[in-house]
């Protein structure tokens, strides 16, 4: 049953005041006298009266400033997608007084986001939403808006020891695990599946070495299976590698790559890319004809849309980038706007997409 909507003028009617006398009680300002004040309150309580918080935050005059640290989405195509969510939220919030700043850093040069940062801490704003990819670098600047009173929420990236507002995105270990899951899936002989790390800091990059280590767990959980022979199947029959691999562009990128491929040959099951970067290995495998090698990773780019409709790529794990965006604007809005209390973390589904079901997330 819907619950009835409790005004001002119900409390005035109920408490013998007048409703001005109500307003007054309910935003503290004017003089009251002490018993009608605590009357008013007691019928609030009993009516059970909430206020409405949009109405009297679009009556208000407050204005808030928020920063916004992310990569540049003009370097990097991934970054459109958390980006276009910021900028969604923002225009819906515009009207309640919010007003975004976004500090766009490089994925490549830790001093830009250093600059990046630094510059959005000396504007003072009233909240923060930050992709932390530099772990080391974030931690000072964790430090200095928790001293100066600043609330900030993660995306993309947690830090599990940080004392945030909020975090908003994959839990990057279950999305590794999944990985694992998916590369093995239907998977009948032993052999090697590889982790490739595309122009990545990995000893900085939290989010990274969670997934790998998901990846890694899944195949370590794996109990022995009999073969032919009746007898147990050795734990170490997978085999888990890791490259790290330069920039695309780099020489040394396809020597690696071809390497690993000719050196494995038929005992390469399968390749995780750790990022949204898997339409980077997806043409070696074409022009090898390694079609048996599933590749899987991350996100609805258009070039891994491309390589997904040929077959080249087997999965993609959507982290609903665009979601993390816009969620991670929202929780400093409840905060600071609507004075509601906001969850520690908040874990968006991991979906699994096919050539198949393609479709239904264009």
């Amino acid at each position: 049953m819907k619950k009835n909507v409790v005004r001002i003028k119900d409390i005035a009617a109920r408490a013998n005041v007048s409703v001005g006398t109500v307003d007054r009680v309910l935003h503290n300002r004017g003089r009251v006298a002490e018993e009608v004040r605590q009357k008013v309150l007691l019928m609030m309580e009993e009516l059970e009266y909430e206020p409405n918080l949009i109405a009297r935050t679009l009556g208000s005059n407050n204005t808030y400033q928020l920063a916004v640290l992310q990569p540049d989405h003009t370097l990097d195509p991934y970054w459109d997608a958390p980006w276009n969510g910021i900028r969604k939220a923002g225009k819906e919030l515009k009207q309640y007084g919010l007003d975004i700043t976004v500090y766009p850093y490089s994925l490549t040069e830790v001093d830009s986001f250093r600059e990046q940062a630094e510059a959005a801490t000396e504007a003072r704003p009233d909240g923060i939403l930050i992709a932390p990819l530099f772990y080391r670098e974030s931690l000072t600047f964790f430090t200095q808006w928790h001293a100066q009173g600043i609330p900030y929420v993660l995306f993309n990236t947690y830090i599990a020891e940080l004392q945030s507002l909020s975090y908003i995105g994959q839990d990057s270990y279950q999305s590794g695990f999944l990985a694992g899951k998916l590369a093995q899936f239907g998977q009948t002989q032993p052999g090697t599946f590889l982790i490739a790390h595309i122009a990545e800091d990995i000893a900085n990059s939290v989010h990274i070495t969670q997934k790998e280590r998901g990846f890694r767990d899944y195949f370590a959980q794996l109990p022995p299976e009999p073969d032919g022979l009746h007898q147990e199947r050795p734990k170490n029959a997978y085999k888990v590698l890791s490259i790290d691999l330069p920039q695309p562009a780099d020489p040394s990128f396809a020597r690696q790559l071809n390497r690993l491929l000719d050196e494995e040959q038929s005992q390469l099951k399968g390749i995780f890319v750790s990022t949204s970067k898997a339409f980077e290995i997806a043409p070696y495998l074409q022009a090898n004809q390694r079609e048996d090698v599933r590749l899987i990773g991350y996100d609805l780019l258009e070039r891994n849309i491309h390589f997904l409709n040929e077959g080249i790529i087997d999965f993609l794990i959507n982290q609903n980038p665009k979601e993390q965006g816009y969620r991670g604007v929202y929780a400093l809005a409840d905060l600071l706007i609507f004075k509601k209390d906001v969850k520690p973390v908040k874990y968006l589904p991991l979906d699994i997409i096919t050539k198949e079901n393609l479709q239904y997330y264009l």
